[in-house]
């Protein structure tokens, strides 16, 4: 018992999960101690050395995003075969997107508005200047914007920038006309099915820097806050961020327990790495190509996977909805606009439609969060606010994203069941 115990722990410190556990803890233990013992700017110049560990895995990974997303979507679509099959799993993807980000932003609208963290608050020194950035990308997010934005100019342009949605509306068109052609464009097929597979072992070696990500990420943000002042400063509004999040993750998981029963466990466990990235780095995009393989091991079909997730990444980001009625409604209660029930439903909806474009945007929940309080005429620079505690925010909301897109792309490989996953023959054969 106690060898087995033992051997147990010690996998798992040498997996992935344990490694970047492992390696969260050693960042912010040396951000902490370097914050507490180095002057200010010998910490800004400390934090911008080290994050480079964290730019340089994720540029790794962004390095192969744009191939896997074609070569996989492409060859997912050619293999369910026609315009309709597309279409039924399509229809079912965006119905669980919309649904599940209505359920999000509900969480956020009650739990901003039962704890009311924004009441009477006062805060000193605020940097509203640091707001310029977020505020000025603005500009750009409008309904016109959105869906001139989705259809790509080119294709090499939107891989170059890694614009997921462009590149599925390319993949799709492409997959199409390939599967309407029939076998004559099988070698291509099977040349892109190739492709996919060496991306995914590429994948592999990439995952190799995630600890030392993770770890540069961690300290650099440490060294330059004191998290402590940071989280006592804003415990009213972090506390009740972290309420609505565990919340709406309790709520994904019980939903994940009525469509795959016994199953979510396992979901869970072989997720529990990718999220722990994008925990620890604050991207969810850092674990697109680890949560694609994955979800496949856990038995997704890999067309599934390869249509489901892209979309994902685009249309369901359950942990940032969630986030942006909850900061839109705070800057509103700090500066004492009052927002009746009615309106706060509008805002809803506005947020519900204009987040749907923002994948890749740079804090593109900032961005939405900021057009939004210019739609209601809340002050915009109200953003500024937000800013000093918002990383530590992006960290719960990240993690939560994988999560949503993990549940979202293996229920609706379970619906697909006669076609994708037999969990009738696995179960039997247990």
């Amino acid at each position: 018992m106690n060898n087995n115990t033992e051997i147990k722990k010690t996998s798992f410190f040498r997996g992935l999960t344990g490694q970047i556990l492992i390696a969260m803890f050693l960042g912010a233990t040396l951000g902490i101690i370097l914050h507490n013992y180095i002057s200010h700017d010998a910490a800004v110049e400390f934090s911008n050395k080290i994050k480079m560990l964290a730019t340089i895995f994720i540029r790794l990974v962004q390095m192969i995003i744009s191939p896997l997303v074609f070569t996989t979507l492409v060859v997912g679509i050619a293999k369910l075969g026609d315009i309709k099959t597309v279409g039924r799993i399509g229809g079912k993807a965006l119905a669980w997107f919309f649904t599940a980000s209505f359920i999000s932003l509900l969480i956020g609208l009650f739990y901003i508005n039962i704890l009311q963290p924004g009441v009477g608050l006062k805060l000193d020194h605020v940097d509203m200047s640091a707001a310029t950035e977020v505020t000025g990308k603005t500009q750009s997010l409008s309904f016109e914007n959105f869906i001139a934005h989705i259809v790509p100019k080119s294709i090499f342009e939107a891989m170059a920038t890694n614009e997921i949605l462009q590149i599925v509306i390319f993949s799709i068109f492409f997959g199409l006309a390939a599967a309407s052609l029939g076998t004559s464009v099988k070698p291509v097929i099977n040349a892109l099915d190739k492709m996919s597979h060496i991306v995914l072992k590429m994948v592999n070696y990439v995952m190799n820097f995630a600890p030392i990500g993770v770890f540069g990420a961690i300290a650099g943000v440490f060294a330059v806050r004191d998290a402590e002042e940071l989280l006592i400063t804003y415990f009213k509004f972090f506390g009740s961020f972290l309420i609505g999040i565990s919340t709406l993750w309790v709520v994904l998981i019980i939903v994940g327990y009525i469509f795959l029963k016994g199953r979510m466990t396992e979901l869970l466990r072989r997720i529990m790495g990718p999220v722990a990235i994008a925990f620890g780095t604050t991207s969810s995009e850092a674990v697109f190509p680890k949560l694609t393989e994955e979800l496949e091991e856990f038995g997704v079909k890999d067309k599934i996977v390869s249509f489901m997730l892209p979309l994902g990444y685009s249309f369901n980001l359950d942990g940032s909805m969630m986030y942006m009625t909850f900061a839109s409604i705070f800057i509103a209660q700090f500066y004492g606009v009052h927002l009746d029930i009615g309106t706060q439903m509008v805002m809803l909806l506005v947020l519900m439609l204009t987040s749907k474009g923002i994948a890749g945007v740079p804090r593109a929940s900032l961005v939405v969060v900021a057009a939004t309080c210019g739609m209601f005429d809340i002050p915009i620079e109200g953003i500024a606010i937000i800013l000093p505690i918002d990383h530590f925010c992006d960290m719960f909301r990240s993690a939560t994203n994988v999560l949503g897109n993990a549940l979202a792309t293996s229920v609706v490989g379970k619906w697909e069941a006669d076609k994708e996953i037999n969990f009738d023959a696995v179960d039997s054969n247990s």
